[in-house]
């Protein structure tokens, strides 16, 4: 990896790659690899979907990651199930205890995001954050 950062001038810092929470237990001990050696360079990374697998909590020990992404889908019904606050607080919770950054997806209303920010995230993103756009603008 060392040789292409630098035959493409990469700067390691500015790049963080997602990897999602089914694809990493599937191969864990590549991952965890993949990671290490990656993190030497200077990249980052974020488990992505967090919160949808049976293990996540325990996973989460084992991956040397930088960013919890909580699923979308928790986020979504935040405001209206008990069951999905509880949720995103634990995983927030978690997430800062186990010293990541945490990011919530699927932020679509300021209601939302008063809630996430109420509750402690770090990150947020989604259409009531901002609206995708394109590269070259």
């Amino acid at each position: 990896m060392h040789s292409k950062v630098q035959d493409y001038s990469i700067l390691p810092a500015r790049i963080c790659f997602e990897i999602t929470e089914t694809s990493a237990i599937a191969h864990l001990n590549d991952t965890i690899g993949f990671i290490e050696r990656a993190r030497q360079e200077g990249f980052s990374f974020a488990l992505d979907d967090f919160g949808t697998g049976m293990s996540s909590f325990t996973y989460l020990k084992a991956l040397p990651i930088d960013y919890l992404k909580v699923d979308g889908g928790f986020i979504q019904n935040l405001l209206a199930d008990p069951i999905d606050m509880g949720i995103v607080d634990a995983c927030n919770r978690i997430g800062h205890a186990a010293g990541l950054k945490t990011i919530a997806e699927f932020v679509e209303n300021d209601e939302v995001k008063d809630c996430l920010t109420k509750l402690g995230f770090d990150y947020a993103q989604g259409y009531g954050i901002a609206m995708p756009v394109p590269l070259n603008e």
